[in-house]
């Protein structure tokens, strides 16, 4: 039985993983600074708290689930109290890629993150169907990257992230850098501005005096099946007038030099305005 030392165990993610963890055979000790937090996990887990060095001896596996904003602070505050060879997990890959973790060579960085459900599926559950955040019914793909440490702990740090990111359709293994090309760039820096711009489009459309429902049903509409096509989700073809459409929209919205925000420095610069 493995056992797992919980950092954040109270707060809103540490609170999704102790219900996963309760489901598995790892040994699970929890903790958690704050007093609310505590009666949070209580109330939804049932399950009590540890000190942090009661947590940490002998523990095999640290998982934090702390603010990317903390982790350079809370990794260094426990890296002395470590037996050598301990995996540290790490919930994002923004502080490890900003350099934030503390050196020392005889223990494991393991970094996973979650792909959250994709739009496109086909589960026969209510509850996987209203599980967009992931964790609770709908499987999800995760990403996971060996930073530092032996091959073999790979394996470990996969069937941890399968853990508590249940129910999980598939991993991916990626380094550490590519996985901050997927968040902050490809799903924050990009997608969410978009769907923000998305959104204010509608606004502008509302202000014609379309209603917010007939606005909203007809944007959410056409970005399923626009989406659908360009994805390669499901096989179609655009009208002509669309396509055209295209041409001339994406120069009218876009930076010609908008794929910068893909350059190393730019990462790099994005992750540590978020750190």
């Amino acid at each position: 039985m493995t056992t797992v030392a919980l950092l954040g165990a109270g707060g809103k993610m540490g609170v999704r993983l102790s219900q996963n963890l309760a489901q598995t055979d790892f040994d699970v000790r929890h903790v958690e600074v704050s007093d609310a937090g505590r009666a949070r996990l209580k109330e939804a887990v049932g399950v009590d708290c540890v000190e942090m060095d009661a947590a940490l001896a002998g523990a095999e596996v640290v998982v934090m689930a702390v603010p990317d904003t903390a982790i350079g602070k809370v990794a260094s505050g426990i890296i002395d109290k470590l037996d050598s060879g301990t995996m540290v997990v790490i919930l994002d890959a923004a502080a490890p890629y900003a350099g934030h973790l503390p050196e020392r060579e005889d223990i494991t960085y393991f970094v996973s993150h979650p792909c959250h459900p994709m739009i496109y599926h086909n589960e026969d559950t209510e509850a996987a169907r209203l599980d967009r955040f992931g964790g609770v019914a709908h499987p999800q793909g995760v990403v996971n990257a060996l930073m530092q440490g032996p091959e073999e702990h790979y394996a470990l740090g996969d069937s941890i992230a399968k853990a508590i990111y249940a129910p999980v359709r598939q991993t991916y293994r990626v380094t550490v850098e590519q996985m901050a090309y997927l968040e902050p760039g490809l799903s924050e820096t990009v997608c969410a501005s978009l769907l923000v711009v998305m959104k204010q489009a509608m606004d502008e459309v509302v202000k014609t005096g379309v209603t917010e429902e007939c606005a909203r049903d007809f944007l959410l509409g056409h970005m399923n099946i626009l989406g659908a096509v360009i994805f390669g989700i499901q096989q179609g073809q655009f009208s002509d007038a669309c396509n055209k459409a295209i041409e001339f929209g994406i120069p009218a919205l876009m930076r010609d030099d908008w794929k910068s925000v893909f350059e190393r420095d730019e990462i790099m610069a994005s992750i540590k305005r978020i750190t």
